[in-house]
């Protein structure tokens, strides 16, 4: 669900881009939030298959416990990309999106706001279930790192939308 809501706000950001023509940014700003939005969406598709497949090892008859275990392991290894790529998309749409909210087109400036913070709940649930994959499956630190590290900047990013319109 992450992944969806990641793809609405890549939408409402780059449609509100498109009519904020005061920038020579705007169009990058419209093919990336597009672009993200399109990788969202597929995102969708394979976290219901990352988590089909963790079900599936869960489920699966093994020989031993530890053959069970070594599936489930790896099926939430697996699994963790999904939301950690949402956590690194979310980022970069709040990113784009803040400028837009901030100095874009007056008339969409609550449909760019909606965007950011959407991308932000996006990216810290997404976050939530990386920690989550990890910790069931003893993955390690490394992608609850690098999850903590983007929404350590996504905080940044986000503040911004706390200073009065320009």
């Amino acid at each position: 669900m992450a992944a969806v809501t990641l793809a609405a706000a890549a939408g409402l950001v780059a449609m509100a881009a498109r009519f904020d023509d005061g920038r020579d940014e705007t169009a990058a700003i419209v093919e990336e939030a597009d672009a993200i939005r399109r990788e969202a969406l597929r995102l969708a598709d394979e976290d219901t298959v990352a988590y089909a497949a963790v079900l599936d090892a869960s489920r699966a008859d093994h020989d031993d416990e530890a053959a069970r275990r070594r599936a489930v392991r790896a099926a939430l290894s697996a699994a963790t990309d999904v939301p950690l790529g949402v956590v690194e998309r979310g980022h970069r749409v709040a990113t784009l999106g803040v400028p837009v909210a901030l100095d874009g087109n007056p008339n969409l400036r609550g449909d760019a706001l909606v965007g950011v913070r959407l991308a932000d709940a996006a990216a810290r649930s997404a976050a939530d279930l990386v920690r989550l994959n990890a910790s069931l499956g003893d993955l390690g630190d490394g992608p609850v790192d690098q999850a903590e590290s983007w929404c350590a900047e996504l905080r940044v990013v986000v503040g911004a939308l706390e200073q009065p319109p320009r």
